[in-house]
Protein backbone atom coordinates (compact mmCIF):
# COMPACT_ATOMS: atom_id res chain seq x y z
CA UNK A 1 0.00 0.00 0.00
CA UNK A 2 1.13 3.58 -0.71
CA UNK A 3 0.54 6.07 2.11
CA UNK A 4 1.16 9.82 2.23
CA UNK A 5 1.29 11.98 5.35
CA UNK A 6 0.41 15.68 5.14
CA UNK A 7 2.13 17.54 7.96
CA UNK A 8 3.59 20.92 8.99
CA UNK A 9 6.59 19.23 10.63
CA UNK A 10 8.99 16.35 10.16
CA UNK A 11 12.22 15.62 12.08
CA UNK A 12 15.02 16.21 9.58
CA UNK A 13 17.75 18.83 9.15
CA UNK A 14 16.21 19.94 5.84
CA UNK A 15 12.70 20.51 7.18
CA UNK A 16 13.37 22.58 10.31
CA UNK A 17 12.19 22.13 13.89
CA UNK A 18 9.74 19.38 14.74
CA UNK A 19 7.65 18.36 17.74
CA UNK A 20 5.65 15.34 18.78
CA UNK A 21 3.54 15.15 15.62
CA UNK A 22 6.61 14.96 13.40
CA UNK A 23 8.19 12.30 15.60
CA UNK A 24 5.04 10.17 15.64
CA UNK A 25 4.76 10.41 11.84
CA UNK A 26 8.37 9.34 11.32
CA UNK A 27 7.92 6.42 13.73
CA UNK A 28 4.78 5.28 11.92
CA UNK A 29 6.33 5.79 8.49
CA UNK A 30 9.26 3.59 9.48
CA UNK A 31 6.87 0.95 10.79
CA UNK A 32 4.84 1.03 7.58
CA UNK A 33 8.01 0.60 5.50
CA UNK A 34 8.72 -2.57 7.47
CA UNK A 35 5.22 -3.77 6.51
CA UNK A 36 6.14 -3.41 2.84
CA UNK A 37 4.36 -0.08 2.27
CA UNK A 38 5.56 2.88 0.25
CA UNK A 39 5.57 6.09 2.30
CA UNK A 40 5.69 9.74 1.24
CA UNK A 41 5.64 12.67 3.66
CA UNK A 42 4.29 15.98 2.34
CA UNK A 43 5.71 18.76 4.52
CA UNK A 44 4.08 22.12 3.89
CA UNK A 45 5.24 25.52 5.15
CA UNK A 46 8.76 24.97 3.76
CA UNK A 47 11.22 27.46 2.24
CA UNK A 48 11.42 25.56 -1.05
CA UNK A 49 9.86 22.79 -3.11
CA UNK A 50 12.12 19.75 -2.99
CA UNK A 51 12.00 15.96 -2.82
CA UNK A 52 14.55 13.89 -0.91
CA UNK A 53 14.93 10.40 0.50
CA UNK A 54 15.11 9.76 4.24
CA UNK A 55 16.08 6.09 4.68
CA UNK A 56 13.37 4.91 2.30
CA UNK A 57 10.78 7.59 3.17
CA UNK A 58 10.15 10.03 0.32
CA UNK A 59 10.00 13.49 1.91
CA UNK A 60 8.47 16.20 -0.27
CA UNK A 61 9.00 19.77 0.93
CA UNK A 62 6.26 22.15 -0.18
CA UNK A 63 6.54 25.93 -0.18
CA UNK A 64 3.42 27.85 0.81
CA UNK A 65 1.97 30.30 -1.70
CA UNK A 66 2.15 33.88 -0.44
CA UNK A 67 -0.62 36.19 -1.62
CA UNK A 68 -2.11 38.75 0.75
CA UNK A 69 -5.45 37.57 2.10
CA UNK A 70 -5.51 34.36 0.07
CA UNK A 71 -2.33 32.53 1.12
CA UNK A 72 -4.23 29.95 3.18
CA UNK A 73 -6.63 29.13 0.31
CA UNK A 74 -4.05 29.08 -2.49
CA UNK A 75 -1.70 26.91 -0.44
CA UNK A 76 -4.51 24.42 0.20
CA UNK A 77 -5.29 24.31 -3.53
CA UNK A 78 -1.60 23.69 -4.25
CA UNK A 79 -1.62 20.79 -1.79
CA UNK A 80 -4.82 19.48 -3.38
CA UNK A 81 -3.19 19.48 -6.84
CA UNK A 82 -0.14 17.66 -5.50
CA UNK A 83 -2.30 14.97 -3.86
CA UNK A 84 -4.38 14.56 -7.04
CA UNK A 85 -1.27 14.24 -9.22
CA UNK A 86 0.32 11.68 -6.89
CA UNK A 87 -2.89 9.65 -6.75
CA UNK A 88 -3.42 9.75 -10.53
CA UNK A 89 0.20 8.68 -11.04
CA UNK A 90 -0.49 5.77 -8.66
CA UNK A 91 2.16 6.98 -6.22
CA UNK A 92 -0.25 7.14 -3.27
CA UNK A 93 -3.46 5.32 -2.25
CA UNK A 94 -4.45 7.38 0.80
CA UNK A 95 -3.34 10.55 2.58
CA UNK A 96 -3.31 11.07 6.34
CA UNK A 97 -3.34 14.55 7.89
CA UNK A 98 -3.30 15.78 11.47
CA UNK A 99 -6.14 17.75 13.04
CA UNK A 100 -3.92 20.73 13.92
CA UNK A 101 -5.43 23.92 12.36
CA UNK A 102 -7.46 21.80 9.90
CA UNK A 103 -5.18 21.89 6.88
CA UNK A 104 -7.57 19.69 4.84
CA UNK A 105 -10.61 21.92 5.37
CA UNK A 106 -10.52 23.16 1.76
CA UNK A 107 -8.59 20.26 0.24
CA UNK A 108 -10.91 18.01 -1.73
CA UNK A 109 -8.98 15.47 -3.81
CA UNK A 110 -10.82 14.03 -6.80
CA UNK A 111 -10.43 10.39 -5.75
CA UNK A 112 -7.80 10.04 -3.02
CA UNK A 113 -9.31 9.29 0.42
CA UNK A 114 -8.27 11.56 3.29
CA UNK A 115 -7.79 10.29 6.84
CA UNK A 116 -7.36 12.59 9.84
CA UNK A 117 -5.55 11.38 12.95
CA UNK A 118 -6.23 13.33 16.14
CA UNK A 119 -3.06 14.36 17.94
CA UNK A 120 -4.83 17.34 19.47
CA UNK A 121 -6.24 20.30 17.54
CA UNK A 122 -5.73 23.92 18.52
CA UNK A 123 -9.35 23.96 19.72
CA UNK A 124 -8.70 20.86 21.84
CA UNK A 125 -5.59 22.30 23.50
CA UNK A 126 -7.18 25.70 24.07
CA UNK A 127 -10.05 23.93 25.85
CA UNK A 128 -7.62 22.05 28.10
CA UNK A 129 -5.61 25.25 28.71
CA UNK A 130 -8.84 27.16 29.43
CA UNK A 131 -8.00 29.92 26.96
CA UNK A 132 -9.87 31.24 23.91
CA UNK A 133 -9.31 29.64 20.51
CA UNK A 134 -8.99 31.62 17.28
CA UNK A 135 -12.32 31.29 15.47
CA UNK A 136 -10.59 30.69 12.13
CA UNK A 137 -8.67 27.70 13.52
CA UNK A 138 -11.81 26.21 15.02
CA UNK A 139 -13.67 26.73 11.74
CA UNK A 140 -11.01 24.95 9.66
CA UNK A 141 -10.53 22.14 12.19
CA UNK A 142 -14.24 21.37 12.40
CA UNK A 143 -14.70 21.52 8.64
CA UNK A 144 -11.75 19.19 8.06
CA UNK A 145 -13.13 16.63 10.53
CA UNK A 146 -16.60 16.72 8.94
CA UNK A 147 -15.15 16.18 5.44
CA UNK A 148 -12.68 13.39 6.29
CA UNK A 149 -13.12 9.92 4.82
CA UNK A 150 -11.67 8.26 7.90
CA UNK A 151 -11.03 9.38 11.48
CA UNK A 152 -8.38 8.14 13.89
CA UNK A 153 -7.44 9.27 17.41
CA UNK A 154 -4.33 8.51 19.43
CA UNK A 155 -6.43 8.24 22.62
CA UNK A 156 -10.09 7.71 23.41
CA UNK A 157 -10.01 10.79 25.64
CA UNK A 158 -8.89 12.93 22.69
CA UNK A 159 -11.65 11.47 20.51
CA UNK A 160 -14.36 12.10 23.12
CA UNK A 161 -13.22 15.64 23.94
CA UNK A 162 -12.87 16.52 20.25
CA UNK A 163 -16.49 15.50 19.65
CA UNK A 164 -17.49 17.60 22.64
CA UNK A 165 -15.63 20.82 21.77
CA UNK A 166 -16.79 20.74 18.13
CA UNK A 167 -20.31 19.54 18.96
CA UNK A 168 -19.86 16.51 16.70
CA UNK A 169 -20.90 12.90 16.94
CA UNK A 170 -18.16 11.27 14.88
CA UNK A 171 -16.84 7.73 15.20
CA UNK A 172 -13.09 7.60 15.77
CA UNK A 173 -10.92 4.50 15.68
CA UNK A 174 -8.36 4.70 18.49
CA UNK A 175 -4.79 3.74 17.57
CA UNK A 176 -2.08 5.07 19.91
CA UNK A 177 1.23 6.61 18.96
CA UNK A 178 4.02 4.09 18.67
CA UNK A 179 7.79 3.95 19.07
CA UNK A 180 10.64 1.66 18.13
CA UNK A 181 10.84 -0.27 21.39
CA UNK A 182 14.11 -1.89 20.31
CA UNK A 183 15.74 1.50 19.90
CA UNK A 184 14.44 2.61 23.30
CA UNK A 185 15.84 -0.22 25.35
CA UNK A 186 17.91 0.21 28.52
CA UNK A 187 21.47 -1.06 28.65
CA UNK A 188 20.50 -3.38 31.50
CA UNK A 189 18.00 -5.09 29.21
CA UNK A 190 20.46 -5.26 26.33
CA UNK A 191 23.15 -6.98 28.40
CA UNK A 192 20.63 -9.33 29.99
CA UNK A 193 21.16 -8.20 33.59
CA UNK A 194 17.79 -6.44 33.89
CA UNK A 195 19.23 -4.58 36.88
CA UNK A 196 19.14 -0.80 36.44
CA UNK A 197 21.72 1.51 38.02
CA UNK A 198 20.12 2.75 41.25
CA UNK A 199 22.91 5.15 42.21
CA UNK A 200 21.15 8.04 40.48
CA UNK A 201 19.07 10.62 42.33
CA UNK A 202 18.29 12.32 39.03
CA UNK A 203 14.75 13.34 38.10
CA UNK A 204 14.34 13.90 34.36
CA UNK A 205 11.82 15.95 32.42
CA UNK A 206 12.13 15.99 28.65
CA UNK A 207 9.82 17.84 26.29
CA UNK A 208 9.06 21.48 25.53
CA UNK A 209 9.33 23.90 28.44
CA UNK A 210 5.78 25.24 28.24
CA UNK A 211 2.96 26.04 30.66
CA UNK A 212 0.56 23.39 29.29
CA UNK A 213 3.05 20.63 30.13
CA UNK A 214 3.07 21.65 33.79
CA UNK A 215 6.45 23.35 33.81
CA UNK A 216 5.25 26.11 36.12
CA UNK A 217 4.14 23.44 38.61
CA UNK A 218 7.39 21.48 38.47
CA UNK A 219 9.47 23.98 40.52
CA UNK A 220 6.89 23.86 43.34
CA UNK A 221 6.95 20.06 43.22
CA UNK A 222 10.76 19.89 43.23
CA UNK A 223 10.95 22.31 46.17
CA UNK A 224 9.14 19.67 48.25
CA UNK A 225 11.45 16.89 47.03
CA UNK A 226 14.56 18.84 48.06
CA UNK A 227 13.24 19.23 51.60
CA UNK A 228 13.37 15.43 52.00
CA UNK A 229 16.22 14.52 49.62
CA UNK A 230 18.66 17.47 49.47
CA UNK A 231 20.95 15.76 46.94
CA UNK A 232 18.19 15.07 44.41
CA UNK A 233 18.77 16.59 40.99
CA UNK A 234 16.31 17.82 38.38
CA UNK A 235 17.38 17.77 34.73
CA UNK A 236 15.31 19.62 32.13
CA UNK A 237 15.72 18.87 28.42
CA UNK A 238 13.74 20.60 25.70
CA UNK A 239 13.00 23.78 23.82
CA UNK A 240 12.30 26.87 25.93
CA UNK A 241 8.93 28.13 24.66
CA UNK A 242 7.42 31.63 25.06
CA UNK A 243 4.41 31.76 27.36
CA UNK A 244 1.24 32.42 25.39
CA UNK A 245 -0.75 33.66 28.42
CA UNK A 246 1.69 36.13 30.02
CA UNK A 247 3.58 37.03 26.86
CA UNK A 248 6.88 36.22 28.56
CA UNK A 249 9.54 35.20 26.02
CA UNK A 250 10.90 32.35 28.16
CA UNK A 251 9.15 29.72 30.27
CA UNK A 252 12.52 28.83 31.83
CA UNK A 253 12.91 32.43 33.10
CA UNK A 254 9.41 32.20 34.57
CA UNK A 255 10.31 28.94 36.32
CA UNK A 256 13.49 30.09 38.04
CA UNK A 257 11.94 32.42 40.68
CA UNK A 258 9.54 29.61 41.63
CA UNK A 259 12.37 27.39 42.88
CA UNK A 260 13.77 27.84 46.35
CA UNK A 261 17.45 28.79 46.44
CA UNK A 262 18.35 25.25 47.55
CA UNK A 263 16.23 23.63 44.84
CA UNK A 264 17.48 25.85 42.00
CA UNK A 265 21.06 24.89 42.83
CA UNK A 266 20.12 21.29 42.01
CA UNK A 267 18.52 22.06 38.63
CA UNK A 268 20.23 21.60 35.27
CA UNK A 269 18.56 23.06 32.18
CA UNK A 270 20.17 21.64 29.05
CA UNK A 271 17.84 22.97 26.37
CA UNK A 272 17.19 21.26 23.06
CA UNK A 273 19.36 18.32 22.05
CA UNK A 274 19.41 16.04 18.99
CA UNK A 275 16.61 13.48 19.22
CA UNK A 276 18.99 10.53 19.02
CA UNK A 277 20.73 11.70 22.22
CA UNK A 278 17.67 11.68 24.47
CA UNK A 279 17.98 7.96 25.14
CA UNK A 280 21.29 8.48 26.97
CA UNK A 281 19.70 10.96 29.35
CA UNK A 282 16.71 8.70 30.03
CA UNK A 283 19.16 5.90 30.85
CA UNK A 284 20.83 7.98 33.59
CA UNK A 285 17.60 9.08 35.28
CA UNK A 286 16.08 7.43 38.34
CA UNK A 287 12.61 8.89 37.74
CA UNK A 288 10.97 10.63 34.78
CA UNK A 289 8.31 13.25 35.45
CA UNK A 290 5.54 14.55 33.18
CA UNK A 291 3.18 16.92 35.08
CA UNK A 292 1.22 17.89 31.98
CA UNK A 293 -2.19 19.57 31.72
CA UNK A 294 -2.67 19.09 27.98
CA UNK A 295 -1.66 16.15 25.77
CA UNK A 296 -3.26 13.72 23.34
CA UNK A 297 -0.96 10.73 23.83
CA UNK A 298 2.65 11.82 24.44
CA UNK A 299 5.49 9.92 22.75
CA UNK A 300 7.94 11.01 25.48
CA UNK A 301 6.03 9.03 28.13
CA UNK A 302 6.16 5.89 25.98
CA UNK A 303 9.88 6.32 25.35
CA UNK A 304 10.54 6.48 29.10
CA UNK A 305 8.33 3.43 29.67
CA UNK A 306 10.21 1.44 27.02
CA UNK A 307 13.46 2.37 28.79
CA UNK A 308 12.06 0.78 31.99
CA UNK A 309 11.89 4.05 33.88
CA UNK A 310 9.71 4.73 36.88
CA UNK A 311 7.37 7.56 35.95
CA UNK A 312 5.33 10.11 37.86
CA UNK A 313 2.89 11.64 35.40
CA UNK A 314 -0.29 13.68 35.26
CA UNK A 315 -3.59 11.94 35.98
CA UNK A 316 -5.67 13.94 33.50
CA UNK A 317 -7.76 12.27 30.79
CA UNK A 318 -5.38 10.72 28.27
CA UNK A 319 -2.91 9.80 31.07
CA UNK A 320 -5.06 6.89 32.22
CA UNK A 321 -4.64 5.31 28.78
CA UNK A 322 -0.86 5.32 29.23
CA UNK A 323 -0.08 4.95 32.94
CA UNK A 324 -1.84 2.44 35.19
CA UNK A 325 -1.48 4.12 38.56
CA UNK A 326 0.47 2.02 41.04
CA UNK A 327 1.29 -0.64 38.44
CA UNK A 328 3.66 0.86 35.88
CA UNK A 329 3.97 4.36 37.32
CA UNK A 330 2.28 6.92 39.51
CA UNK A 331 -0.27 9.44 38.23
CA UNK A 332 -1.03 12.60 40.23
CA UNK A 333 -2.71 15.90 39.40
CA UNK A 334 0.02 18.49 38.64
CA UNK A 335 -1.36 21.06 41.08
CA UNK A 336 -1.18 18.62 44.00
CA UNK A 337 2.46 19.53 44.61
CA UNK A 338 2.97 17.71 47.88
CA UNK A 339 1.46 14.42 46.74
CA UNK A 340 3.34 14.63 43.45
CA UNK A 341 6.61 15.21 45.33
CA UNK A 342 5.88 12.36 47.73
CA UNK A 343 5.47 9.94 44.82
CA UNK A 344 8.84 11.02 43.44
CA UNK A 345 10.43 10.63 46.87
CA UNK A 346 8.88 7.17 47.29
CA UNK A 347 10.54 6.05 44.07
CA UNK A 348 13.90 7.64 44.80
CA UNK A 349 14.20 5.77 48.10
CA UNK A 350 12.70 2.46 46.93
CA UNK A 351 14.83 0.67 44.36
CA UNK A 352 12.57 -2.36 44.32
CA UNK A 353 9.58 -0.22 43.37
CA UNK A 354 11.63 1.50 40.67
CA UNK A 355 12.43 -1.91 39.19
CA UNK A 356 8.84 -3.14 39.54
CA UNK A 357 7.40 -0.09 37.78
CA UNK A 358 10.13 -0.16 35.13
CA UNK A 359 9.50 -3.81 34.26
CA UNK A 360 5.74 -3.26 34.04
CA UNK A 361 6.19 -0.09 31.99
CA UNK A 362 8.32 -1.79 29.35
CA UNK A 363 5.89 -4.69 29.21
CA UNK A 364 3.04 -2.28 28.41
CA UNK A 365 5.17 -0.44 25.85
CA UNK A 366 5.89 -3.74 24.10
CA UNK A 367 2.27 -4.89 24.14
CA UNK A 368 0.49 -1.64 23.23
CA UNK A 369 2.87 1.02 21.90
CA UNK A 370 5.33 -0.97 19.77
CA UNK A 371 5.52 0.59 16.30
CA UNK A 372 5.14 -2.86 14.74
CA UNK A 373 1.71 -3.22 16.38
CA UNK A 374 0.67 0.38 15.67
CA UNK A 375 1.75 0.14 12.02
CA UNK A 376 -0.29 -3.04 11.49
CA UNK A 377 -3.34 -1.43 13.12
CA UNK A 378 -2.96 1.70 10.97
CA UNK A 379 -2.49 -0.28 7.78
CA UNK A 380 -5.63 -2.30 8.50
CA UNK A 381 -7.57 0.94 9.00
CA UNK A 382 -6.28 2.48 5.75
CA UNK A 383 -7.44 -0.63 3.86
CA UNK A 384 -10.98 -0.32 5.24
CA UNK A 385 -11.09 3.33 4.09
CA UNK A 386 -9.74 2.71 0.59
CA UNK A 387 -12.20 -0.17 0.03
CA UNK A 388 -15.01 2.40 0.03
CA UNK A 389 -13.56 4.12 -3.07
Amino acid sequence: MKIAFLTPEYPHDYTGSSGGIGTSIKNLATGLLAEGCTVRVLVYGQNEDRLFDDNGIAVQQIKNIKFKGLSWFLTRKKLERIIDDLFNDKQIDVVEASDWTGITSFITPEKCPVVIRLNGSDTYFCHLDQRPVKWINKFHEKRALKKADGLLAVSQFTADLTNEVFNLDKKFTTIPNGIDVEKFKSKSTQNGSNIPNFESNEILYFGSLIRKKGLLELPLIFNQVILKIPNAKLKLIGKDVPDIISGNSSTWKMMQPLFTKEALAQVEFIGSIPYQEIKNHIEKAAVCVFPSFAEALPVSWIEAMAMEKAIVASNIGWANEVIDNGINGFSVHPTNHLEYANKIITLLINNDLQRQFGDAARKKALERFSIEIVAKQSLSFYKTVTKKF
